[in-house]
């Protein structure tokens, strides 16, 4: 959370002295041009295009020299936050960001060689054909290796697992006012090396 300084800014919150952590559940994965849901209840759902990284093997208490042989490739992701859950509703993040097909990944995992810098990688995101957010990853307050040494601190990185890194400006919640999706809206994104990926919200149902 917050790694981006820009989007920090945006937000109105200091720039983390640690890696602010939170989990979403597998639950959530699917494809890359599969609908999105907006939950049950749900007035805040929001778009956040993110970098992605996939561990290769196992990663535990690893050096930020070594941090980068654990990764076998990046990902292009979506971080859907339903706002409200997330930070309205008590306890953890977790909340607003693991509801049904919250997770889009894909349309395919690069590896470190085909990408000359996964740090220096433009990012955009629409939303109905206008343009919301337009970053580039250049702007991660913690690195790659960075962040992999450090989680791997708290907790073991097994293979297939998926870290964010983190989302630039131009979410719904940093608007004046907040701009959130309704049923009918059309995300589309993309990161260089990374490809597209489009999903069209719909209202849950029973």
């Amino acid at each position: 959370g917050l790694n981006f300084s820009d989007h920090a800014e945006e937000s109105g919150m200091d720039i983390p002295s640690e890696p602010i952590v939170f989990f979403k559940a597998t639950s959530a994965i699917v494809g890359p041009n599969d609908d999105v849901i907006i939950p049950k209840d749900s007035s805040k759902t929001d778009w956040e295009v993110e970098l992605a990284f996939v561990i290769g093997k196992k990663a535990s208490y690893v050096s930020e020299e070594e941090a980068l042989d654990h990764v076998a490739g990046y990902v292009l992701h979506n971080d859907y936050s339903e706002r409200e859950f997330q930070l309205e509703r008590g306890g953890q993040w977790v909340k607003g960001k693991s509801c049904d097909t919250f997770a889009p990944l894909g349309p395919w995992i690069a590896t470190a060689d085909e990408l000359e810098n996964p740090e220096n990688l433009g990012m955009w995101l629409t939303v109905n054909g206008e343009p919301k957010q337009n970053g580039n990853s250049n702007k991660l307050i913690f690195g790659i290796a960075h962040l992999v040494s450090y989680l791997s601190r708290f907790m073991s990185l097994m293979p297939g697992d998926v870290v964010s890194t983190g989302t630039p400006p131009g979410v719904g919640l940093g608007f004046d006012p907040p701009q959130f999706m309704k049923p009918g809206d059309v995300v589309e994104l993309g990161i260089d090396g990374l490809g597209t990926s489009k999903q069209t919200a719909v209202a849950w149902e029973a």
